[in-house]
């Protein structure tokens, strides 16, 4: 579809009786491309990437979310595009909105189209970014109703304004965030269930921009997915980090994911979460 310059309203769920919101533990999930060696790298030296170990890095980090309940919805691969396993950028979830990105990398653009199906396929209203707009799912971090979107080398200003335009009509509220020192926002900080932003003070810009900051020791302590309760998935890379947020009652669940690190992947970008669907 030709891109252009502008962006849907939010389309009504297909059915016309009255219906709500219900909790969810959906997570969509992309298997590994065989070119991912060819992955891009912006902030770091390239490294070889065994894409062997990866694929068996993918399977354990998908285990360790149904082993905690969620269900995992597997994307159709996309095997022509070395960064697709990375399928957070592909989307960005609010309620049962879809917002399809157009991703600030060109060679990543191709995508989104098996993602779209695969959202379609649940029942979700889906929206689209539009040229001139770049947005990249990774640097998309939500906190209850507020949403951060880094605005950096993946996210332009245009962008910005689209997820606005899409989401803050639905209750939410935008706050753009400078990233100059990593790939994403989520590259830096992510959240705690209590809504405690954390990151590795190096790779943040403006940490004061969050209410609440706790610093961690490493960079990829900054990356956690919440898998419900006090569990949270981090990657095995961060001990002290793991160390630090068990002494404060959280349950951690190390996965090991060091070729897509390689690659400046992390946890959240390894599946795209969804906690609320229309029933």
């Amino acid at each position: 579809m030709a891109d252009r310059c502008r962006i849907m309203a939010p389309q009504n769920h297909p059915a016309d009786t009255e219906t709500t919101l219900v909790p969810s533990k959906k997570a969509l999930v992309r298997r590994p491309s065989p070119r991912l060696a060819e992955g891009l790298v912006t902030h770091i030296a390239r490294e070889r990437v065994d894409v062997g170990l990866a694929v068996e890095q993918w399977e354990a980090y998908v285990a360790a979310l149904r082993a905690h309940d969620w269900e995992t919805i597997e994307v159709e691969p996309a095997d022509d595009c070395p960064d697709s396993v990375f399928v957070e950028d592909t989307v960005v979830m609010y309620k049962n909105v879809a917002l399809i990105t157009r991703p600030g990398a060109e060679s990543r653009r191709a995508e989104t189209a098996g993602v779209e199906e695969a959202v379609a396929a649940l029942g979700c209203s889906v929206n689209w970014i539009w040229a001139p707009g770049t947005l990249d799912g990774g640097d998309v971090l939500k906190i209850d109703d507020t949403i951060y979107v880094g605005r950096g080398g993946r996210t332009n200003a245009a962008g910005v304004q689209q997820l606005r335009a899409a989401f803050e009509p639905l209750g939410a509220r935008v706050v753009a965030v400078p990233v100059t020192k990593v790939l994403h926002l989520k590259s830096a900080v992510t959240a705690l269930p209590d809504g405690t932003v954390i990151g590795h003070i190096p790779k943040v810009d403006r940490p004061a921009l969050f209410p609440r900051f706790l610093s961690v020791p490493e960079e990829s302590g900054a990356h956690v997915v919440l898998l419900g309760g006090a569990k949270l998935l981090m990657a095995a890379s961060a001990p002290r980090t793991a160390e630090l947020l068990t002494d404060l009652g959280f349950e951690v669940v190390a996965v090991d994911i060091s070729e897509f690190e390689k690659l400046e992947g992390c946890v959240t970008c390894l599946s795209v979460r969804l906690r609320e669907l229309y029933a």
